[in-house]
Parts: structure tokens; C-alpha cells; sequence
């Protein structure tokens, strides 16, 4: 079976999700035995000529260039995975979404003048995308999976219920309801094997938004936990704020 012919590239983000790759140091053996490494910044000087039959995307879209970029991948790749949330669903860039133009540019730039930058977007804003792979960073396991998938030409299992449903299978006790804090995990997409409320903290949300999430519901919750209406706001904007599901409560 001849080698996938993977790229991995870099948009707007900390590439904390490509790290999540080199972190997995007793499977890299055995998964560059499936892929070949056509195009990775990261790890090799190797420049991109080949086409791709997977392209991983990290980060959003924040520049006229980025754009210019993804389309460029998006038609040269047979898969494009969006990795990780910031390329999902903008996750923490994404706040500034919730300021105007002017104001993120003052703040964070001494000479606005000298840069190109748009509202922030997901991948998906611009392109098709065949497999989204939530978390920030997503779990190793996830990323072999979906891996392990496009060589054997399958759909990868991905989760889609809510961080509770590993919760209840790691028997932990509800912070939310029992403890009343105000954990995020009834609408937060799975994945993470519910790592935080397993050292009882509670779930943030950094997987993005469940399938079909009560968001609404969340909300007032949230309110009985004794968090202000400001403070619930923060929670919905933190991770995934501008999409579709956490927008009017992020608001």
C-alpha cells in the first residue's frame, strides 16, 4: 500500500495541536510506516510541491493571505482535515471577534498600518472541509484515529455527545449538578476522556460545541451557579463563541 502523502500547515493558532502529533513519540514509528511527511514546517525544511491526499489545517483565518492559502490547499488535497478548534470554530482568537476591527488592531498592534488583518474565520468560512477534529489540542488518540482512517480509506469514529457521557463512564460525580459549579460539559463536544472534571475541575469547554447543544438552557444554569450574566458570556465566548450554537448566549 503506497504512503499517504500528508501536509500540515499553520494558520492563525499556537500549534499547539501539531504538537500534539510529536508528542506521540511511541506511535510516530509505526505511523510513518503509513504516511509520508510531504510538507511540515515544523519538522522539515521540505518545501510543498507535491499534491496531498490529506492536508491537516491548523489555526483560523485572519489575514487576505491565509485565505489565498487554504484555497490553494483545499484544490491541491484529496482530504482536508480542519485540526484542531481554532480552525473549527476560531476558539480563543475568536473573542476578538466581539470587538470592532479598529479596536483589536490598537490594542494588540503599536502601527496598524503595517498589517493585513480581517475578522477572524474557521476553515470551513472558505472551503469544504471533509473531517473537523475538535479540541484544543485534540487528543493523540483522535488524531491517530482519523490517521489510521484516511489510510484505510474509512470514516474515522469521532465523538459527537457531550464530555458527560465520559464522565459518567469514568464515574465521576456531576460538578454541575451536585456540586453546583459551572461546568461547560453538558454542551462541549467529547473527546478529551473527560480529563478535567476527572481532577475536579470543571469542563471549560475546549472542545467546541456538542451535536444540537441546549445552549439557552446552559445559560441559566450557569446563572444559578451564582455566575453573572457577564460571566456566562465569557464562558460561551472562551472556546467557540462565534459559532452558530454559542452566539446569541455569547452575546
Amino acid at each position: 500500500m503506497a504512503k499517504l502523502k500528508c501536509g500540515f500547515f499553520k494558520f492563525t493558532g499556537c500549534a499547539g495541536c501539531q504538537m500534539e502529533i510529536i508528542r506521540a513519540e511511541d506511535a510516530l514509528p509505526q505511523l510513518l510506516e503509513h504516511i509520508e511527511i510531504s510538507y511540515w514546517p515544523m519538522v522539515t525544511t521540505k518545501k510543498w510541491e507535491d499534491d496531498l491526499d490529506v492536508a491537516f489545517v491548523e489555526g483560523s483565518v485572519s489575514t487576505p493571505r491565509e485565505i489565498r492559502e487554504l484555497k490553494e490547499i483545499r484544490e491541491r488535497a484529496n482530504v482536508l482535515i480542519a485540526f484542531g478548534d481554532c480552525a473549527i470554530t476560531g476558539c480563543i482568537p475568536s473573542i476578538r471577534n466581539f470587538m470592532t476591527q479598529k479596536e483589536a488592531e490598537k490594542a494588540v498592534y503599536p502601527r496598524p498600518d503595517w498589517i493585513e488583518s480581517i475578522e477572524l474565520r474557521s476553515v470551513s468560512e472558505y472551503v469544504d472541509v471533509d473531517i473537523s477534529l475538535p479540541g484544543c489540542p485534540p487528543h493523540r488518540n483522535t488524531i491517530l484515529e482519523v490517521i489510521k482512517g484516511a489510510a484505510l480509506g474509512r470514516t474515522p469514529y469521532l465523538r459527537h455527545h457531550a464530555v458527560c457521557v465520559e464522565c459518567k463512564l469514568k464515574d465521576n460525580g456531576c460538578l454541575l449538578t451536585e456540586e453546583k459549579r459551572p461546568c461547560m460539559g453538558p454542551v462541549t463536544n467529547a473527546g478529551c476522556g473527560a480529563i478535567c472534571p476527572s481532577y475536579n475541575r470543571v469542563c471549560e469547554g475546549c472542545y467546541g460545541p456538542m451535536s444540537a447543544p441546549n445552549a439557552e438552557s446552559m445559560a441559566q444554569i450557569l446563572l444559578e451557579t451564582g455566575l453573572t450574566q457577564e460571566d456566562v458570556k465569557r464562558k460561551f465566548r472562551k472556546y467557540a463563541g462565534w459559532t452558530p450554537e454559542f452566539r446569541k448566549e455569547a452575546m
